[in-house]
């Protein structure tokens, strides 16, 4: 292996399931480099990552986790994303700025379908990554069943890197099958070099091989050699997996366990030598040419500190930042090395390749490539992921609606898969989400943070309600206080329409019973009768014409002929058999095809019928179910779905349609809407 020192700092993001053990690994990373004395312990809550308030509230990382330091001599920054497939929106933030992701698992085959949606985000984004299985002490016949597994579901081919040395029934070492060296582990302290083992001899050659056959379907001059029996060196092979890496064609799998340092100083190396430098990433982000300006930087995550203010964490393209300097128009104040929570001012200029914390950047978002022309050279495209689960909420102190509004808006700032929306057709401020997980965490920080009591709850139906026949109504507005008074007179027609048809307004006066000025003011009456029918909802697909009249010439005004299109509506539509309407959803579920059946349970006893069930396109082994569910039946649905898939089963949702809804489901909806 060649010795290899970085000419700009590097950054390797830890990603993978929950409770895979990134955030231990990410403490071993750091002791074993020399970066930090003491090890950290998730067990403990001495973990960088437990240095925020809601991670240590629920034990789990809730947010991306910065670390930076010098390994032999190369600057190197790790970012821990959450693990939970709620919070996955931060760790694809984070992924845009990274160099390399090492996919963080534990060595069980069950487990293997968890990785699925992390291998597929990293191949959208083209951004190469390696394997780390975890937790490996006691696991010793779970490497081979979990690379097997890694092959069904990596679009990329797996190259296992190592073998594991038995000792009894732990894995007390590893076999290195590029120089064919044998380590033996020790905890908390560098491996010992040791004769390789006859036992592992045979396996070893063998591993060794089929590593070298999958190199060289993308290496001729390899391919070549191979057929000629001709053994290549050890550097030559180390060259073929550093370049195969940064094309992101192959996927190197390694081992270890981040609780007692077995094996992360090995990856610690290969990191060092193999990871992509910044202007790979660059080109592939299409950064490298953006607007030719310098500096040039790229935001992934956005914080707001009470003293602090905003803070951009960003990293360096091109050129070097300065504090005081301008960028994306506005001028930095402060520039900062990130540790966990830590923030401390950079002595010099952040360079290419650095991640910073950038102060008061008031107009930068995340995602945005920013220069110093004032403006942005692009927005990356990477779009945020769609909400799947929703609440509503109001404060519990009416006086601190703006106050929550304000809050809100800084919430969804740094968190784009946080969104705000206002339902006008209920009246509710709605805040969507990615589960009940990831909302529960951003209630939370409301209250702590912003010091917000919030009454949260399931958002209520936007029914609608509609008529079966039609009627022709008759209605007088007459008042007589003195003076002026007020008379309108109108009969109307009421017919239903087809479902989706909306509201339509016509008018067949003759004679000038009804004046031309005074149709608006009964077309105005109408609509606002529609706003709550004799059900209690709003009033669609229906068309009302105004067929006749009588007006007065001193008496009759637009304000009579208003009230008396509502009298007319309200009487009418009772004669009209109203019925109530139910929002149905299209909705697409994806789930692994071993749990297909458990998703058609899920949407049977949400009262869904089910339109499609085909194979999920580019996704091996996943099914994709599509099938029309009542919005009423949707609240918690990724809740189940998540909990019959192992975790990763997902979906999306739309409205598609109304539907009649009659009966005890029909009569509950008007109870609970007379009570809201």
């Amino acid at each position: 292996m060649s010795d290899k020192t970085s000419r700009a700092p590097r950054c390797a993001a830890l990603i993978g399931p929950y409770l895979s053990g990134k955030t231990t690994l990410l403490e071993s990373l750091l002791h074993s480099a020399g970066i930090v004395h003491r090890k950290g312990s998730v067990r403990d809550g001495t973990a960088l990552g437990d240095t925020f308030a809601e991670a240590r509230k629920r034990q789990m990382s809730t947010e991306v986790n910065i670390a930076q330091g010098v390994f032999l001599g190369d600057a190197w920054t790790f970012i821990d994303c959450p693990g939970s497939i709620e919070l996955v929106q931060a760790g694809r933030d984070a992924l845009r700025v990274a160099d390399i992701a090492v996919v963080v698992t534990e060595a069980d085959p069950e487990k293997a379908l968890m990785l699925a949606p992390y291998l597929h985000m990293l191949d959208e984004m083209d951004l190469p990554h390696i394997l780390f299985f975890n937790k490996i002490d006691n696991n010793y016949n779970g490497i081979k069943a979990m690379f097997e597994a890694v092959q069904d579901i990596s679009v990329r081919p797996p190259v296992l890197r190592e073998i594991p040395i038995r000792q009894g029934d732990a894995v007390a070492g590893y076999v290195d099958l590029v120089s064919e060296r044998a380590f033996k582990w020790r905890d908390g302290a560098p491996s010992d070099l040791i004769s390789m083992p006859t036992i592992v001899a045979a396996r070893e050659e063998s591993a060794r091989e089929e590593m070298l056959e999958t190199l060289a379907d993308f290496d001729d001059a390899l391919l070549t050699e191979l057929l000629e029996d001709v053994t290549p060196s050890p550097a030559e092979i180390y060259d073929n997996l550093a370049r195969d890496l940064a094309r992101d064609v192959v996927v190197p799998v390694f081992f270890g366990s981040g609780e007692h340092d077995h094996g992360v100083k090995r990856l610690l190396k290969a990191l060092r030598h193999e990871t992509p430098e910044p202007d790979v990433r660059a080109r592939r982000l299409n950064v490298s040419e953006a607007a030719n300006a310098t500096p040039l930087v790229q935001v992934f995550k956005t914080v707001h500190s009470g003293q602090g203010g905003k803070v951009s964490m960003a990293r360096v393209w091109r050129g070097e930042i300065l504090d005081g300097a301008s960028l994306g128009g506005d001028r930095i104040s402060g520039v900062w090395s990130v540790m966990g929570a830590k923030m401390l001012k950079k002595d010099g200029p952040a360079v290419v390749g650095d991640v910073v914390g950038l102060g008061r950047l008031e107009g930068a978002r995340t995602g945005d490539i920013l220069t110093s022309s004032g403006g942005m050279a692009q927005t990356d495209a990477l779009s945020p992921l769609e909400p799947v689960y929703a609440l509503a909420l109001r404060p519990a102190n009416p006086g601190d609606d703006v106050k929550l509004t304000a809050a809100l808006g800084l919430l969804c700032a740094e968190d784009a898969a946080l969104r705000v929306v206002a339902e006008a057709s209920t009246g509710e401020l709605l805040l969507q989400g990615q589960g009940d997980v990831h909302l529960a965490i951003a209630l939370d920080t409301l209250g702590d943070r912003f010091g917000l009591k919030i009454e949260a709850t399931r958002p209520r139906v936007p029914y609608k309600e509609t008529v079966r026949k039609s009627v022709t109504r008759h209605a007088r507005h007459r008042k007589q206080s003195g003076g002026h008074g007020e008379f309108g007179d109108i009969t109307v027609e009421i017919a239903p329409l087809p479902r989706g048809g909306g509201f339509a307004f016509d008018e067949r006066i003759s004679g000038g019973r009804v004046p031309k000025k005074y149709i608006p003011a009964v077309e105005n009456g109408v609509i606002e009768a529609l706003r709550k029918g004799p059900l209690g909802f709003p009033v669609v697909d229906l068309s009302v014409v105004l067929v006749d009249g009588q007006h007065h010439e001193v008496d009759s005004s637009d304000m009579a002929f208003r009230k008396a299109a509502g009298l007319a509506l309200r009487e009418g539509l009772n004669a009209c058999d109203p019925v109530l309407l139910e929002p149905i959803c299209r909705v697409v579920i994806a789930a692994p095809s071993r749990y297909s059946s458990n998703v058609q349970r899920v949407v049977s006893a949400r009262r869904g019928q089910i339109l499609s069930f085909n194979a999920r396109e580019s996704w091996s082994g996943w099914d994709e179910i599509e099938a029309y569910i009542p919005q009423a039946n949707l609240d918690d649905l990724i809740v189940d779905v998540r909990s019959q898939t192992v975790g990763v089963g997902t979906l999306r949702q739309k409205f598609d349609h109304h539907q009649e809804l009659v009966g005890r489901l029909a009569d509950e909806a008007c109870q609970e809407q007379g009570r809201a």
